[in-house]
């Protein structure tokens, strides 16, 4: 008897454990990480000499900024426009959110990743120089 109550309490306890996994879990595949988002639609932003395309992909949606800007490098536009944001480090501005949209490695394992027309960019956006009719991307990965 000592025996089937044992093991009846062993399998309570192993239901109650699997309950509160399942509602303390957190289901990312499945969460809107537009619901923040500044612009969701295609957008055209600024003033200046220099065209530039801007395309802002995170899960299966993406954004199309057009941004006029006369400023030097990708990252000045960018901040000056606050459609990224982020901190300072050894090699430049680290984004942590794009469009409202976050992206914190050390919170949720996401990063923003920064191409130019398709190819990966071997430097941040800080130190990358614009030239009217570049086309960026910032792509949301996890």
């Amino acid at each position: 008897m000592k025996k089937l109550f044992k093991t009846a309490l062993l399998l309570l306890l192993c239901f109650a454990l699997s309950l509160s996994l399942v509602a303390c879990s957190k289901d990312v595949g499945s969460s809107n990480v537009w619901e923040n988002a500044n612009y969701t639609e295609n957008t055209e932003i600024g003033e200046g000499s220099k065209t530039i395309s801007l395309s802002v992909e995170a899960k299966e949606k993406t954004v199309v900024f057009t941004i006029h800007t006369d400023e030097k490098t990708l990252g000045d536009a960018l901040l000056k426009l606050d459609l990224i944001s982020g901190e300072q480090g050894n090699y430049g501005i680290y984004i942590k959110s794009v469009n409202g949209i976050s992206a914190d490695y050390d919170v949720d394992g996401a990063y923003w990743g920064f191409f130019k027309e398709g190819e990966m960019m071997s430097v941040g956006v800080d130190f990358a120089e614009i030239k009217d009719g570049d086309k960026y991307e910032l792509v949301y990965s996890e």
